[in-house]
C-alpha cells in the first residue's frame, strides 16, 4: 500500500508540475503560445479558457470528494494529451515528447488512484 501511495503521489505531482508549466506558458508567454496554436490551426481565443480548464482539472484530480468530476478530469486530460501529441507530430516540430510524458504520468496516476480506492 505504501508503494502504491508513493507511485500515485509521484506521478500525480509530476503531472501537476507539467500542467503548471503549461499553464504558465499560456498566461505569461501568450505570444509564443499564440504562434504555436496558429501553426496547429487552432484559434488563439481558446488559450486562456484552456489554461483555466487545466487548472480546474488539476483541482478535480487532487480532490478526494469530487469522484465523478475527477473521472471526467482524467478523461479530459487523456484526450487533450492525445490530441496534443498528434498535433505536434503532424506539424513536425518535435515537441510531442512532453505530451507523451503527460500521457504516461496520467495513466500511472489513474491506475494507482483506482488501486488506492480499493484498499
Amino acid at each position: 500500500m505504501k508503494r502504491d501511495r508513493i507511485i500515485y503521489f509521484t506521478a500525480t505531482g509530476l503531472l501537476t508540475l507539467l500542467m503548471f508549466f503549461s499553464v504558465s506558458m499560456y498566461l505569461f508567454k501568450h505570444e509564443d503560445v499564440s504562434t504555436m496554436f496558429t501553426n496547429f490551426g487552432y484559434p488563439t481565443y481558446i488559450i486562456y479558457p484552456y489554461a483555466i480548464a487545466k487548472l480546474l482539472g488539476l483541482i478535480a484530480i487532487w480532490s478526494t470528494k469530487l469522484k465523478t468530476i475527477k473521472e471526467w478530469a482524467y478523461a479530459g486530460f487523456f484526450f487533450a494529451f492525445i490530441l496534443a501529441f498528434f498535433a505536434h507530430y503532424m506539424i513536425g516540430d518535435g515537441e510531442q515528447t512532453g505530451a507523451l510524458i503527460a500521457i504516461i504520468l496520467l495513466i500511472i496516476s489513474y491506475i494507482f488512484n483506482k488501486k488506492l480506492k480499493k484498499q
